[in-house]
């Protein structure tokens, strides 16, 4: 399968319901799909498309990725956090003192900023999607 091949299976997968996704999961991954949505399981099999072509990556890489996650204690300064709540799109810049800068004004935790946002209690991490997830 070349590049071309690729973009091709790309294009069409864009035009596919949920349950012709299903089908072509199966056939592609010789598993049943995840329950998600369309979009999620177009992305899924694009994705999938592609590391088969271009390449995923390697597991050493992978393990180096887990472990950095595993060992941070959050997004390294100059990154970019966004979120889309209620149609609104919300995004945070970590700052250089490990602040984090929303709306021009520093804040010093992901969760206040997560309140402000929803009125309600939320984790920071999780509601910008920064928590290092479990190994399983």
């Amino acid at each position: 399968m070349t590049r071309e091949d690729v973009h091709a299976a790309i294009a069409v997968l864009e035009d596919m319901k949920l349950d012709e996704l299903r089908v072509a999961w199966v056939r592609r991954m010789k598993s049943s799909p995840p329950k998600i949505s369309a979009g999620l399981l177009r992305l899924a099999l694009a994705h999938a498309l592609q590391t088969k072509v271009l390449g995923g990556i390697t597991k050493s890489t992978d393990r180096k990725l887990c472990e950095l996650v595993a060992g941070s204690s959050g997004p390294p300064p100059g990154s970019r956090l966004s979120r889309s709540w209620q149609g609104t799109l919300h995004i945070v810049t970590v700052t250089e003192d490990n602040k984090f800068n929303w709306q021009g004004k520093d804040w010093s935790s992901l969760s206040v900023i997560a309140r402000t946002i929803t009125g309600t209690r939320w984790s920071g991490p999780a509601f910008f999607g920064t928590r290092a997830r479990k190994a399983a």
